[in-house]
This record gives C-alpha cells, sequence and structure tokens, in this order.
C-alpha cells in the first residue's frame, strides 16, 4: 500500500467513526477532525484547517463541506470523494433505519429521555468546535480581539455572519492581523 491509499484509508476510517458523533452537522466533530488531521497525522497546519473552514462556512451548501475540503487537500480528489462518503454514507443509512424506529416510538418515555440528553451533548460539543477554531485562527492579540469582538457581536445582533467574514477578510488584507 502507497502513502497515498494509506492516506485515504486513515481518513476514511477516522471519519467514519466521526460520523456517528456528528449530531447535526460536522461542528461537534470539528475537535477531533482538527486533532486527527493537525496534531496525530501532521497532514496541514492548524492555520490550514481554519482557512479551509472559513471557505466551507462562507461557500453555499452543507455545512459538511468542510471534510470534503480537507480530503482534497489531503488526497486529492479522491480524498474529497472518500471524506464526503465516508462523513455521509454510514449515518445516513444509520438515520434512516432509527427514523423509522424512532417515529413508531414518539411517546416512549426512554426516546424522549434519549433525545432530552442529546441536546446538551451537541451543545457541548459545538462549544469545543468553536473554541478549537477560534484557537486556530487567533495568532496574536489583535487577532483576539476580532473573535471576541464578533463572537459578541454575533451573539446579540441580527447582522449576517458573512458580514463578519468579510471585516476579518479586509483587516487580514489590510495586514492589521
Amino acid at each position: 500500500m502507497n502513502d497515498g491509499e494509506g492516506r485515504l484509508w486513515i481518513l476514511a476510517l477516522h471519519l467514519v467513526l466521526l460520523s456517528f458523533l456528528a449530531v447535526g452537522g460536522v461542528a461537534p466533530i470539528l475537535p477531533e477532525l482538527h486533532r486527527q488531521v493537525v496534531g496525530v497525522q501532521g497532514w496541514m497546519s492548524s492555520e490550514r484547517f481554519t482557512d479551509l473552514f472559513a471557505i466551507a462556512q462562507a461557500s453555499p451548501g452543507p455545512n459538511f463541506l468542510v471534510v470534503s475540503l480537507i480530503g482534497l487537500d489531503v488526497a486529492g480528489l479522491p480524498g474529497a470523494l472518500v471524506a464526503t462518503v465516508a462523513i455521509s454514507g454510514p449515518t445516513g443509512i444509520l438515520a434512516y433505519c432509527v427514523g423509522l424506529v424512532w417515529r413508531r416510538f414518539s411517546e416512549a418515555r426512554w426516546r424522549i429521555a434519549i433525545q432530552a440528553g442529546l441536546v446538551p451533548v451537541t451543545i457541548g460539543l459545538v462549544c469545543a468546535s468553536a473554541y478549537v477554531i477560534a484557537r486556530a485562527a487567533d495568532t496574536g492579540y489583535a487577532a483576539i480581539a476580532v473573535t471576541l469582538i464578533t463572537a459578541v457581536a454575533l451573539y446579540s445582533t441580527k447582522v449576517h455572519p458573512i458580514l463578519f467574514l468579510a471585516a476579518g477578510a479586509a483587516l487580514g488584507l489590510a495586514g492589521f492581523l
């Protein structure tokens, strides 16, 4: 097995396993995905990971586009295809099967308890994702200030997030970040 095939298998295995934790999208798995592709495998820098995340968020389409971009960066077009199938295929099949049972037991106490228990888990995973992305992007005091101001503004206003992305890009181009 050559290095490219090895990367594809490792990428596929990690993404299949992570796909079962991607409740409501890929945001909950970003910290572990970051740890794998940056820390463990060393396939890209933290800055590159953040760049791919920003591109995926600015692009129209599903939020798992970042996984396809990571696959593309790691192993070219085959990597993008493997990553996309690995993140969406197994859980798509599982979701369909669980959906059949879930609907059938909509009033069951165990179902209501499971659903209520998944809410704080998902919130915690999404917060961890935000922390990892912010840490990777915050390379100095100016970047930290922009991150904090953006977070507060996004939370307290109805301004579209793409405007904050554009403002951050403008600050970066101007040399402030």
